[in-house]
């Protein structure tokens, strides 16, 4: 772990990700503080301002503050980010665990059920689901947790399958070591690597997911904000009040692309063979 972080802290393009994602933290954590209205703050008498020393992102069509919108709005599209990836990863590194560990019956089993799951696009699927729900902050969280796993689960099977044919593993089954203990001792840590550089990449797809979906009326609903809602709010206005559209659109664009690059650079540096060609 050491070692990964000193890689990090070389990568310029890993650093400006993860600077961004903790700044993006920062401002979720302490929104209440920095903000200087309230979200749901209406001032009918200065909609749809430009931006200004009063209003730096502008106001809406209801007169509210972009800026403060946008601020508990980046607590509201991480939140959906860490919890709907924190399923999937339960999920999805379960099933992957005990298909590849067990193999037969279950295996096929699972896998089947992967396969039927993985028919469907993801996005679609979550729609449908969406659909014959609430659609709420908490809805939406479950929502892409419980439709995402198929591809996690797969990528956890390849890596136990060559995992317990190793030595470690084929000693503690000789010694009677329980499932469960070679589960947590000797399978878990020995995965963390891959299923860390899947959630980072699986965060800012979800924080997309959250925003296309609340941009279709199906994810967070008023008077909650996030990035997505803002943006749909923004549509109507497009040429007479950009940046309604213009400020949340980029926020969005900015937080994928940040988890992306730390993504990305630690999948780098946990690649032997790109280890190897430096």
């Amino acid at each position: 772990m050491k070692n990964i972080l000193k890689k990090l802290i070389k990568n310029k393009f890993a650093m400006i990700g993860l600077t961004t994602i903790i700044l993006l933290i920062l401002v979720s954590v302490f929104a209440p503080v920095i903000s200087p209205y309230t979200p749901s703050q209406q001032n009918i008498f200065e909609r749809l301002q430009p931006p200004s020393l009063t209003h730096i992102f502008g106001t809406d069509d209801l007169g509210r503050d972009v800026f403060t919108r946008m601020i508990f709005g980046a607590r509201i599209s991480l939140s959906v980010g860490f919890i709907s990836v924190f399923i999937i990863l339960v999920i999805g590194t379960f099933l992957g665990i005990v298909s590849g560990y067990y193999g037969g019956k279950a295996d096929y089993i699972i896998m089947r059920f992967t396969d039927i799951v993985l028919c469907f696009p993801t996005f679609f699927l979550i729609i449908l689901v969406i659909a014959f729900v609430e659609p709420n902050i908490y809805n939406v969280m479950v929502v892409i947790g419980v439709t995402s796993w198929p591809g996690l689960a797969r990528l956890v099977r390849a890596e136990v399958l060559s995992l317990k044919e190793r030595e470690f593993i084929l000693v503690s089954k000789m010694m009677a070591v329980s499932n469960i203990k070679i589960f947590c001792v000797h399978i878990l840590p020995n995965i963390i690597s891959p299923l860390m550089v899947y959630s980072s990449l699986a965060i800012g797809g979800a924080i997309l997911t959250e925003s296309a979906l609340s941009f279709l009326g199906l994810g967070v609903q008023p008077p909650m904000s996030s990035w997505g809602q803002i943006l749909t709010s923004g549509k109507d206005y497009i040429y007479m009040a950009c940046w309604l559209s213009l400020f949340p659109g980029i926020a969005i664009l900015v937080t994928v692309l940040a988890f992306n690059l730390v993504g990305e650079a630690i999948r780098d540096i946990l690649d032997p063979k790109e280890e190897h060609i430096e």
